[in-house]
């Protein structure tokens, strides 16, 4: 456990001991966190301990302090010793961040063109930083001074202070003293007049907050079974632990279907590398949804064999990502589930990292660093020498290529298991739903019939539509007025609950008008739909039915996901309405449909990756039906039925997929046969930001930059947001670490309006 914090004047400190004694040799090297990019240099004091690399310390800077944390021991300097100042404090003593990450962070900021004080500041969690204590857990017990209080002569005097006595007495050890306070009916007062009488003891012991170690976490812990491998999966496996003995880089992509057996595979893995005394591993999940049956199925497995799992992730209290960091730097939990910002807990001694779902945009972080949790995967996979695996029924172009060019190494497993077969899959045409109904259906009639079959065999549903809301938009037939925000360029979406228009750009909500605010016209309505609307129509259909929805709207309150999921596992909700939250990863046995309700949304994005991101959503959420022992079916609603990816992910025909995408990408010289960079521009005045937009490639022009092709400026396909007009630009570069050397120079050298915002994103995701 880690020593007691102690509070100390600092501007005494800093009186007391400004500079080192010249026989003093110990010097370090800190970076101090979100401030000063170059790190500085000072002395350790002799009456502190030497830190190591990763240590977290207080040091003097100017008139003030601030934290740093030890990157370097240089063992000379060019200056005189006589003139360093001395770090202050030690706050733990043992390093928080791993000497790894240190590398890692130094690689991010050449990377993604940002500095080294943002990534740093990315790492620390919230709750170090800011200092939070640990949490004590205080409980109450009787001395033996105590125990021989006269009650009778000690209730007429002071009955309160018998009254606690007595609860004592009566229990068999200590008491938790908000409880005895509660149960004995006194207030804290009076307990302290005990104390303070030396009648009784308090007891204070630290208590870990570690996130999902309590009740709601019970239904996601799996028996701790040992499944028999399917020949896929034991192949898989025979092939995974030459690789890891080997104990150096190496990357595999483990390719296997919806149902095959993965997460198994992954266990197998992680089994064998922790025998090694000290290994650990971390596992990434690209949605906190997925979290819980994760950490329960490890749990389960490996906490048996006396390793502790640890999760980690921002939905967690900054208390429990405070004492799940520390438990992680002293080595107490030697693995770690998480979301992409678990890359860089400060794991020693690093075997193996899984990504689990590696195609997943989620993965993606959108504020500065904009880094990526896969790739950041594997380079930090490259400098511990460590085993990569990244899993998916639907991987990425990118890891797909690089399977193709011989960089990692395939593991296919082309069965589910069990002999399951994949679920059967029918397109149904909207656009014969339309005519056949003379109106806009969202529940289509084989659907609807389906929907009915599964409630009546208490068998259990999924649909899925990737937009919340009610209506997609407001609109007057009589003058075409359509409901937007001032600060944005999208329409507002209509929820029905509480009757609002908002922007789930950038969560501006009004109240929806009864009538048209431009002609006054009653006949404004709400068109398209969204999950709320679908709920309401699958509860018309199946009013006996228990029908949840989960998307952003309703997830609104602390461990609720985690309780319907609990829920639906258990048989108590029929039918789960939702975004793409129960898009991926989840395993329901009695799941025997699965809808996709508007399938291609997607496909007509203005985006190079819609084509993929639609087949990889359609072979997903198809995915979820027909886990367990009886069959699944799959419904496609779209009216573009005979679309590539949609036929594709009908015939689960990845291959076939491949190849096409693929040229259609190196014809263009897309990603991932060059990276792409996007150039965000932003400013409230609409010419300023294309003025500086123009000028800036003309800045770019002359430069002349090697192997860079620059496209643009163009407006963005969301060309207002919060106010701001955005302009983009792209790069395509083939080296990407010189190509933003390069821009980065010609950034600061730019002279930037201060009412202009920009910001570069390397390999983007988001181009809208």
């Amino acid at each position: 456990m880690p020593s007691r914090r102690t509070h100390f004047n600092s501007t005494a400190l800093l009186q007391a001991n400004p500079r080192m004694n010249p026989d003093q040799t110990m010097i370090v090297e800190v970076r101090i966190i979100s401030r000063i990019e170059k790190p500085l240099t000072y002395a350790v004091p002799s009456f502190l301990e030497s830190p190591a690399i990763g240590s977290l310390v207080r040091i003097p800077l100017m008139r003030g302090t601030e934290l740093g944390i030890v990157s370097a021991h240089p063992t000379s300097i060019d200056f005189p010793k006589s003139k360093l100042r001395n770090i202050l404090e030690v706050l733990y003593p043992y390093p928080l961040i791993a000497s790894d990450t240190l590398t890692l962070a130094t690689w991010m900021a050449s990377y993604y063109g940002c500095s080294t004080a943002q990534v740093m500041d990315r790492i620390l969690p919230p709750g170090i930083r800011k200092g939070l204590g640990a949490k004590e857990h205080v409980s109450l017990a009787l001395t033996q001074a105590g125990r021989e209080v006269d009650l009778t002569t000690l209730a007429r005097r002071a009955p309160k202070q018998q009254a606690l006595i007595a609860l004592l007495l009566s229990q068999p050890g200590p008491v938790s003293k908000p409880a005895a306070i509660k149960a004995a009916r006194i207030s804290p007062a009076v307990c302290q007049e005990l104390i303070r009488k030396g009648w009784i003891d308090e007891i204070r012991k630290n208590v870990d907050r570690i996130g999902y170690e309590d009740e709601a976490a019970a239904g996601d812990t799996l028996r701790p079974i040992e499944y028999a491998l399917t020949g896929e999966q034991q192949n898989a496996v025979d092939t995974l632990l030459p690789i890891l003995d080997a104990q150096s880089f190496q990357p595999v992509l483990l390719h296997g279907v919806t149902g095959s057996g993965k997460t198994e595979v992954y266990v197998k893995a992680l089994q064998h590398v922790l025998t090694e005394p000290g290994a650990t591993a971390l596992f990434l999940v690209p949605e906190v949804a997925l979290a819980p049956q994760t950490v329960g199925t490890l749990r389960a497995r490996l906490e048996a064999l006396g390793v502790h799992v640890v999760v980690w992730h921002s939905h967690l209290s900054e208390g429990e990502r405070r004492d799940s960091w520390l438990r992680i730097a002293r080595g107490e939990s030697r693995v770690v589930v998480g979301a992409r910002s678990a890359i860089f807990t400060p794991l020693n001694n690093l075997r193996l990292i899984i990504v689990d779902e590696e195609h997943e945009p989620a993965y993606k972080q959108e504020e500065t660093p904009r880094y990526h949790g896969r790739d950041l995967a594997v380079y930090r996979a490259k400098l511990n020498n460590a085993t990569v695996i990244l899993g998916s029924a639907t991987p990425s172009l990118e890891s797909l290529y690089n399977v193709r060019v011989g960089k990692y190494q395939v593991i296919r497993m082309n069965h589910r298991v069990d002999n399951r077969t994949l679920p059967s899959t029918q397109i149904v045409d909207m656009r014969r739903e339309f005519r056949k109904n003379k109106q806009l259906t969202i529940i289509s009639n084989p659907l609807k019939e389906l929907l009915l079959d599964r409630f009546e065999k208490r068998e259990q549903s999924i649909l899925f539509l990737n937009r919340r809301g009610y209506s997609t938009h407001m609109i007057c037939p009589d003058c075409g007025w359509v409901a937007l925000s001032d600060e944005c360029s999208v329409p507002l979406t209509y929820h029905r609950s509480g009757n609002i228009l908002k922007c789930h750009l950038t969560g501006y909500e009004m109240p929806a008008p009864a009538r048209c605010p431009q002609c006054q016209s009653a006949k404004i309505h709400g068109e398209g739909f969204g999950t709320q609307k679908v709920e309401d129509v699958v509860k018309a259909i199946l009013p006996r039915a228990k029908v949840c929805r989960i998307d952003a709207d309703t997830m609104n309150k602390r461990h609720l996901f985690r309780t319907i999921l609990s829920d639906f596992r258990s048989g108590r909700i029929d039918i789960l309405v939702g975004t793409q939250m129960i898009a991926k990863g989840l395993d329901f046995p009695n799941v025997t449909l699965v809808a996709l309700i508007n399938a291609d949304q997607s496909l007509y994005m203005e985006d190079f990756r819609a084509a993929e991101r639609t087949f990889q959503l359609l072979v997903q959420v198809s995915g979820r039906a027909g886990r367990g022992e009886k069959a699944g079916e799959v419904i496609v609603q779209t009216s573009t039925p005979h679309a590539s990816p949609i036929q594709f992910a009908r015939r689960c025909d990845f291959d076939g997929f491949l190849d096409e995408e693929i040229e259609l990408r190196r014809e263009f010289n897309y990603p991932p046969f060059r990276h792409l960079i996007r150039h965000l521009i932003r400013c409230r005045n609409p010419e300023k930001a294309n003025f500086y937009a123009q000028n800036w490639r003309k800045h770019l022009d002359t430069a002349n930059i090697p192997d860079l092709e620059i496209r643009g400026p163009v407006s963005a396909p969301v060309e207002k947001i919060n106010g701001e007009y955005r302009v983009q630009l792209w790069y395509f570069a083939a080296r990407v670490i010189q190509s933003m050397h390069q821009i980065q120079q010609l950034r600061e050298s730019f002279e930037w309006d201060k009412d202009i915002q920009e910001h570069i994103d390397v390999d983007a995701f988001n181009l809208m």
